[in-house]
């Protein structure tokens, strides 16, 4: 695919490469997901300050108006470094839906305290039967006077433990798996009835299992219309979902390049492995994976802005089980071709390992979105 960039979007490629050039080293990253937090306060001022915060929100609320292929350049570049801080939490997921859904009233307060870096949100979706479909959802809003309580359990909440707000998605009306009567409601994340279980999740990142039990919340705080949410949720899940797959396509790209230096260094009968032609048809076989990921993912930002629904949902499905398939391998391949030490703390290859797992699990794995492009085909 011939996919020139833009003056503009060369500059935030450099500029993203240049960050995570200074400041994420593996060792640089080691660092910091033995920290409380797991991220770095400072990268995150720094994005602000850059502008990179406010890249896909409008300029009415301070943004940059970027569409999915600035985002896509930001997240490859990501990915190479494994960065940590929760871009992908706040801005594309839990900003988006509000940017999204949104009142006017709750962008304008929202929104520009995402971009100057002040609020951080994060988005609770899962609960432990919903596995990968977003309308099976079982924790309840009921109206209570002038606003709604909520009750309920959500699982493996993506940066909960530091985001500001928590936007919650809860039934308001209908049963579990009905795609009538969800909606979205913006928590803080110190509301009284509200209680997490933090803990790290294997790609080394901070996730949070978090219990709504008689949690109050303002009938200003829910966002958008009352038990319509699901296809904002849908729309947003599915430019997230294309984030991911560029983040994994950067991830992929490293990892090609860590493995391809090892062979040239480890020596095995006294001549470098990678002097072996079974295992030169191996790392081909791994660089092309990447190759048609980046295509597909470059496809698939732009895809993103199409109005036929459809549409979009296939070309999403479509990258997301291309990008979880060549994820597997490559991560595999990358492991085997390093030996078991790869899987060390020590070997920066087994972090692009964890993490390229993780995402082919995130929002559907390669399976789902296979059978989805399927239903949707037909």
């Amino acid at each position: 695919m011939d996919f020139e960039l833009s003056d503009e979007q060369n500059m935030l490629k450099d500029s993203v490469e240049r960050f995570v050039k200074d400041n994420y080293s593996p060792e640089a990253r080691a660092k910091l997901t033995e920290t409380e937090l797991g991220f770095s306060r400072d990268h995150w001022k720094t994005m602000a300050e850059l502008g990179w915060l406010g890249l896909p929100f409008s300029e009415e609320v301070g943004g940059f108006g970027g569409t999915a292929v600035e985002t896509m350049i930001m997240m490859e570049s990501m990915g190479r470094g494994l960065v940590l801080e929760p871009f992908l939490s706040t801005v594309i997921l839990g900003g988006g839906l509000v940017a999204e859904g949104g009142s006017a009233e709750q962008i304008e307060s929202i929104i520009p305290e995402v971009i100057e870096g002040n609020l951080m949100l994060a988005f609770a979706y899962a609960e432990k039967q919903s596995r990968f479909n977003l309308n099976d959802v079982e924790t309840s809003a009921s109206k209570s006077g002038d606003g709604y309580v909520l009750n309920g359990h959500k699982a493996v909440v993506y940066h909960g433990t530091t985001a500001n707000k928590i936007i919650v998605s809860a039934r308001t009306s209908g049963s579990s798996k009905d795609k009538e009567g969800i909606s979205l409601f913006v928590v803080d994340n110190d509301s009284q009835g509200l209680s997490r279980r933090d803990y790290a999740t294997i790609d080394g990142q901070r996730a949070a299992d978090i219990v709504f039990e008689n949690v109050n919340v303002a009938a200003s705080a829910l966002l958008g219309e009352e038990g319509a949410a699901l296809p904002v949720i849908e729309k947003v899940v599915e430019r997230t979902i294309g984030a991911l797959c560029a983040e994994a396509v950067g991830a992929m790209e490293t990892a090609n390049e860590i493995t391809n230096e090892y062979m040239k260094q480890r020596k095995q009968f006294g001549i470098p492995i990678g002097k072996f032609q079974v295992l030169q048809h191996r790392m081909v076989d791994m660089f092309m994976e990447a190759e048609q990921s980046k295509s597909m993912s470059d496809m698939v930002a732009m895809k993103l802005a199409l109005d036929d629904a459809t549409e979009r949902s296939k070309a999403v499905s479509a990258v997301k089980a291309q990008v979880g398939q060549a994820a597997k391998f490559v991560g595999e391949q990358s492991i085997q071709l390093h030996g078991g030490m790869g899987m060390t703390d020590e070997y920066s290859i087994g972090h692009y390992f964890k993490r390229l797992t993780t995402i082919e699990m995130l929002f559907g794995n390669t399976d789902y979105h296979f059978k989805r492009f399927a239903i949707l085909s037909a």
